[in-house]
């Protein structure tokens, strides 16, 4: 199929979200709306977090979430993996499971519609994998593509995670590499389909890892276009705790550094950095690439956990290392050497 879908837009993934900056402002103009007052909502937008929750009865919540963005790959069938493995991400975030996705589609009618057939379909292979299944969606007409999924679930709504909680004393551990943008942005063909595989991959696992502890995790979200830190300062602040990741220790994608010490950066870059102006302290002697990699807008990232240090080794078969730990103080994030 001779089409390259990164042709067709100008930005792509989750680079293409609001800046956090913005963002935070009509989420404050909005959340003491009307549906602040819905009973039973357990997670809205007051304070917001991966997905909403809505409790169903006494054992049972839904956890409800919608992503979309434009390609950031060429291959449609990557693309529609990636839309709904990122798309999943939020549920599992949430401790939950995935039952049900609507696919949320704008396409330029001149696109072929061998493409569109293989973007909608490898996204159905990944939410089946994921546990759930498609169930209907809309599509649109767009001068550039657009597509991701929303996705409904369940929880147990004594057992929902979000980022509060981290605890000083608490490791940290992330299950998937970052520099994903910085890779697809200027990285070699080879560096860029290792990470792709990577993207494409589900984080259920990752999150029943989680759920097996003995100990519930005390604090989880996943990290995308904010980056790792932006991602690392809402769970900051809403843990009243500092979160200092360790750079030497931050798992990278390859060629993701090579790429950073060249330059590379996205245009996610500027925006997550200017809203986490003096919330973000970087020590001396930590180099501008690994900074770059931290800030750098990742799409279908990993899910950062605050979890007890005796929980460590249990989650390194799912692919989590540790980068950092929780410390009294503060809310803050620190990037330390």
């Amino acid at each position: 199929m001779d089409v390259k879908l990164t042709e067709w837009t100008s930005c792509g993934g989750c680079a293409a979200k609001w800046g956090a900056a913005p963002l935070a402002g009509l989420l404050r103009t909005v959340a003491g709306g009307p549906s602040a007052e819905v009973s039973g909502l357990l997670v809205g937008l007051a304070p917001f977090d991966d997905a909403a929750v809505l409790l169903l009865a006494d054992d049972l919540a839904l956890v409800s979430t919608t992503d979309f963005f434009p390609p950031l790959v060429d291959d449609p069938a990557d693309f529609g993996a990636i839309a709904a493995a990122n798309a999943c991400s939020d549920i599992f975030a949430m401790g939950g499971q995935v039952k049900i996705a609507l696919n949320v589609a704008a396409f330029p009618e001149r696109l072929p519609v061998e493409a569109i057939g293989a973007i909608l379909t490898a996204a159905a292979e990944v939410v089946v994998e994921a546990g759930g299944v498609i169930a209907g969606g809309h599509t649109i007409r767009s001068e550039e593509p657009i597509f991701g999924l929303a996705v409904q679930g369940v929880v147990d709504p004594r057992r929902v995670w979000t980022k509060a909680g981290a605890l000083p004393g608490d490791a940290l551990v992330l299950s998937k590499p970052i520099g994903s943008g910085i890779v697809l942005a200027g990285a070699g063909d080879e560096d860029k389909a290792a990470a792709i595989a990577v993207m494409r991959r589900l984080n259920r696992a990752a999150a029943e890892a989680l759920s097996a502890l003995p100990d519930p995790p005390h604090a989880v979200t996943d990290v995308t276009g904010f980056g790792l830190l932006g991602h690392g300062w809402e769970m900051a602040e809403r843990s009243g705790a500092t979160l200092a990741f360790d750079a030497g220790r931050l798992p990278r994608y390859a060629g993701a550094l090579v790429a950073a010490e060249a330059g590379t950066r996205t245009g996610g870059d500027a925006r997550n950095r200017a809203h986490l102006e003096g919330k973000v302290a970087v020590a001396d002697g930590v180099p501008d690439s690994l900074v770059a990699l931290a800030y750098d807008p990742q799409t279908s990232g990993g899910l950062l956990a605050s979890v007890a240090p005796s929980a460590v080794d249990r989650l390194a078969g799912a692919g989590f290392v540790v980068v950092g730990e929780v410390l009294a103080g503060p809310a803050g994030v620190t990037l330390r050497r």
